[in-house]
């Protein structure tokens, strides 16, 4: 099996400029500080996961947007550059298996994605191409792919409900053996915050 390479998809949790849908039910402030939780999550999860590297693929391209991020000294970092999601996601994915490795794509949104679930889409590529996490609204939460085919991530529109079916066809499409996990919740809108850990105090996040 090829070395797994987790890269985390990050924005900066700044004030609003993070979790901007979430700011009419926790401010500005608010969203920001569960934003930043979010992100220590997902790489405290990716790290606990112990299935190779982590790296942490930030954007904006500022330091002074992270200075006041506490980066584990462990972490790979890098920039995800310009262009939408889709050309981001792409150049990412293609830099690491270019390299050798395979790829585990995530972001910092699902705080369900534990080093369980991690563990289980790195072990699904010893037998398939790619394995994907779906989102309840209709994206995914992680991509995991032994290889890269740029198809994968052209115009998609990846606002809508329907971008993890059409990556599931187009992997299909490939003729790409995959393996889809069960679906997890995002924490988008107002209404997601249901799906918090209950431990998650509101007030301290």
């Amino acid at each position: 099996m090829k070395e797994v390479r987790v890269v985390i998809f990050a924005k900066a949790p700044r004030p609003g400029e993070a979790k901007t849908r979430l700011i009419p039910a926790l401010g500005r402030q608010g969203a920001a500080e569960l934003a930043r939780r979010l992100l220590d999550h997902a790489i405290e999860q990716a790290l606990r996961a112990d299935i190779g590297t982590v790296e942490l693929c930030r954007t904006p391209d500022d330091e002074r947007a992270w200075e006041n991020v506490r980066v584990p000294a462990t972490l790979a970092q890098s920039v995800q550059g310009t262009g939408d999601l889709g050309v981001r996601l792409a150049r990412a994915s293609r830099r690491v298996v270019d390299a050798g490795r395979a790829v585990l794509l995530i972001g910092t949104d699902c705080p369900a994605l534990d080093a369980r679930a991690l563990r289980q889409l790195a072990d699904s590529l010893k037998e398939v191409d790619a394995a994907i996490a779906p989102a309840a609204d209709g994206g995914y939460v992680a991509l995991a792919l032994n290889r890269y085919h740029p198809r994968l991530f052209e115009h998609i529109n990846w606002s809508s409900s329907t971008v993890a079916a059409e990556t599931l066809r187009r992997l299909a499409d490939l003729g790409w053996s995959t393996r889809e996990l069960p679906t997890l919740h995002d924490i988008d809108e107002p209404t997601d915050l249901k799906w918090l850990p209950p431990h998650w105090s509101m007030s301290g996040t």
